[in-house]
Protein backbone atom coordinates (compact mmCIF):
# COMPACT_ATOMS: atom_id res chain seq x y z
CA UNK A 1 0.00 0.00 0.00
CA UNK A 2 1.59 3.51 -0.93
CA UNK A 3 0.63 6.37 1.26
CA UNK A 4 -0.32 9.92 0.02
CA UNK A 5 2.51 12.39 -0.16
CA UNK A 6 2.49 14.82 2.85
CA UNK A 7 1.23 17.72 0.97
CA UNK A 8 -1.94 15.55 -0.28
CA UNK A 9 -2.12 14.07 3.28
CA UNK A 10 -2.22 17.16 4.63
CA UNK A 11 -4.79 18.49 2.11
CA UNK A 12 -6.93 15.63 3.29
CA UNK A 13 -6.86 16.00 6.53
CA UNK A 14 -7.78 20.06 6.51
CA UNK A 15 -10.72 19.04 4.53
CA UNK A 16 -12.02 16.66 6.41
CA UNK A 17 -11.15 18.43 9.48
CA UNK A 18 -13.71 21.36 7.86
CA UNK A 19 -16.29 18.86 7.24
CA UNK A 20 -16.31 16.26 10.38
CA UNK A 21 -19.24 18.02 11.87
CA UNK A 22 -21.32 17.11 9.22
CA UNK A 23 -23.36 13.61 9.57
CA UNK A 24 -22.11 11.92 6.68
CA UNK A 25 -18.86 13.92 5.36
CA UNK A 26 -18.15 11.70 2.38
CA UNK A 27 -19.14 13.05 -0.50
CA UNK A 28 -18.68 16.89 0.35
CA UNK A 29 -15.10 15.61 1.57
CA UNK A 30 -14.41 14.16 -2.31
CA UNK A 31 -16.23 17.13 -3.99
CA UNK A 32 -13.98 19.33 -2.01
CA UNK A 33 -10.65 17.34 -2.31
CA UNK A 34 -11.40 16.92 -6.01
CA UNK A 35 -12.14 20.92 -5.97
CA UNK A 36 -8.27 21.35 -4.72
CA UNK A 37 -6.47 18.48 -6.32
CA UNK A 38 -7.98 18.63 -9.66
CA UNK A 39 -8.31 14.52 -9.14
CA UNK A 40 -9.40 11.82 -6.41
CA UNK A 41 -5.73 10.22 -6.14
CA UNK A 42 -5.86 6.44 -5.37
CA UNK A 43 -3.29 6.72 -2.64
CA UNK A 44 -6.16 8.85 -0.30
CA UNK A 45 -8.43 6.49 -0.07
CA UNK A 46 -7.02 4.38 2.76
CA UNK A 47 -6.49 8.05 4.64
CA UNK A 48 -10.02 9.12 4.35
CA UNK A 49 -11.55 5.68 5.24
CA UNK A 50 -9.27 6.04 8.61
CA UNK A 51 -10.18 9.85 9.08
CA UNK A 52 -13.79 9.13 8.40
CA UNK A 53 -13.66 6.17 10.18
CA UNK A 54 -15.31 4.21 7.39
CA UNK A 55 -13.78 0.95 5.27
CA UNK A 56 -11.77 1.35 2.47
CA UNK A 57 -14.45 -0.15 -0.24
CA UNK A 58 -16.87 2.23 1.14
CA UNK A 59 -14.74 4.98 0.18
CA UNK A 60 -13.44 3.82 -2.81
CA UNK A 61 -17.24 2.52 -3.86
CA UNK A 62 -18.10 6.13 -3.73
CA UNK A 63 -15.72 7.25 -5.67
CA UNK A 64 -15.88 4.87 -8.14
CA UNK A 65 -19.74 5.57 -8.56
CA UNK A 66 -19.98 8.81 -8.88
CA UNK A 67 -18.86 9.64 -12.42
CA UNK A 68 -18.03 13.18 -11.40
CA UNK A 69 -15.27 12.15 -9.94
CA UNK A 70 -11.84 11.69 -11.11
CA UNK A 71 -9.13 9.24 -10.92
CA UNK A 72 -6.64 10.66 -12.87
CA UNK A 73 -5.13 14.04 -13.23
CA UNK A 74 -7.71 16.20 -15.73
CA UNK A 75 -6.26 18.03 -18.91
CA UNK A 76 -5.12 21.78 -18.66
CA UNK A 77 -8.56 22.15 -20.43
CA UNK A 78 -11.88 20.23 -19.40
CA UNK A 79 -14.60 19.76 -21.87
CA UNK A 80 -17.78 18.34 -21.01
CA UNK A 81 -20.33 17.94 -23.52
CA UNK A 82 -24.00 17.46 -22.76
CA UNK A 83 -25.59 14.29 -23.99
CA UNK A 84 -28.98 14.37 -23.12
CA UNK A 85 -32.15 14.39 -24.50
CA UNK A 86 -32.53 18.15 -25.45
CA UNK A 87 -29.15 18.42 -26.30
CA UNK A 88 -28.86 15.29 -28.54
CA UNK A 89 -32.04 16.30 -30.40
CA UNK A 90 -30.16 20.14 -31.89
CA UNK A 91 -26.97 18.26 -32.62
CA UNK A 92 -24.86 17.06 -29.48
CA UNK A 93 -23.58 13.81 -30.95
CA UNK A 94 -22.44 15.37 -34.18
CA UNK A 95 -20.38 17.74 -31.68
CA UNK A 96 -18.94 14.75 -29.61
CA UNK A 97 -17.62 12.47 -33.03
CA UNK A 98 -16.60 15.97 -34.29
CA UNK A 99 -14.68 17.22 -31.08
CA UNK A 100 -13.23 13.17 -31.39
CA UNK A 101 -11.61 14.07 -34.35
CA UNK A 102 -10.24 17.30 -33.49
CA UNK A 103 -8.97 16.75 -30.72
CA UNK A 104 -7.74 13.47 -31.14
CA UNK A 105 -9.56 12.37 -27.88
CA UNK A 106 -12.03 10.34 -27.25
CA UNK A 107 -14.83 11.27 -24.60
CA UNK A 108 -14.17 9.86 -20.89
CA UNK A 109 -9.91 9.97 -21.87
CA UNK A 110 -7.37 12.79 -21.65
CA UNK A 111 -5.12 13.64 -24.41
CA UNK A 112 -1.36 12.24 -24.06
CA UNK A 113 0.22 15.32 -23.78
CA UNK A 114 -2.26 16.50 -20.69
CA UNK A 115 -3.73 19.27 -22.67
CA UNK A 116 -7.38 18.18 -23.04
CA UNK A 117 -9.74 16.40 -20.98
CA UNK A 118 -12.45 15.87 -23.10
CA UNK A 119 -15.99 14.18 -21.21
CA UNK A 120 -19.62 14.08 -20.95
CA UNK A 121 -22.78 14.96 -18.65
CA UNK A 122 -26.01 14.35 -18.65
CA UNK A 123 -27.54 17.56 -18.32
CA UNK A 124 -25.76 20.83 -17.92
CA UNK A 125 -29.34 22.78 -17.24
CA UNK A 126 -29.14 24.82 -20.39
CA UNK A 127 -31.66 22.68 -22.40
CA UNK A 128 -33.03 25.72 -24.52
CA UNK A 129 -29.61 26.38 -25.42
CA UNK A 130 -28.31 23.34 -26.88
CA UNK A 131 -26.09 22.03 -27.98
CA UNK A 132 -24.31 22.67 -24.58
CA UNK A 133 -20.80 22.10 -23.02
CA UNK A 134 -19.16 22.76 -19.77
CA UNK A 135 -15.50 24.53 -20.77
CA UNK A 136 -13.40 24.42 -17.49
CA UNK A 137 -16.03 24.89 -15.57
CA UNK A 138 -18.20 27.84 -17.70
CA UNK A 139 -21.22 26.69 -19.27
CA UNK A 140 -21.47 27.32 -22.86
CA UNK A 141 -24.76 27.40 -25.41
CA UNK A 142 -25.64 26.72 -29.41
CA UNK A 143 -22.43 25.27 -29.98
CA UNK A 144 -20.84 23.87 -32.92
CA UNK A 145 -17.24 22.53 -32.92
CA UNK A 146 -15.55 25.62 -34.69
CA UNK A 147 -17.12 27.49 -31.22
CA UNK A 148 -15.84 25.01 -28.30
CA UNK A 149 -12.53 24.87 -30.56
CA UNK A 150 -12.29 28.88 -30.45
CA UNK A 151 -13.56 29.51 -26.72
CA UNK A 152 -10.40 26.48 -25.91
CA UNK A 153 -7.63 28.69 -27.98
CA UNK A 154 -9.24 31.74 -26.33
CA UNK A 155 -9.00 30.23 -22.44
CA UNK A 156 -5.49 28.87 -23.40
CA UNK A 157 -4.17 32.29 -24.63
Amino acid sequence: MTHPTPPLAQLVRSVVDAHRHLRAPLLVVLQAIQDRAGYIDEEVIPLLATELNLSRADVHGVVTFYRDFRREPPGRTTIRVCRAEACQSVGAEQLVAALERALGVKVGQTADDGSTTFDQVFCLGNCALGPSAQINGQVHGRLDTDRVLAIVQAQAS
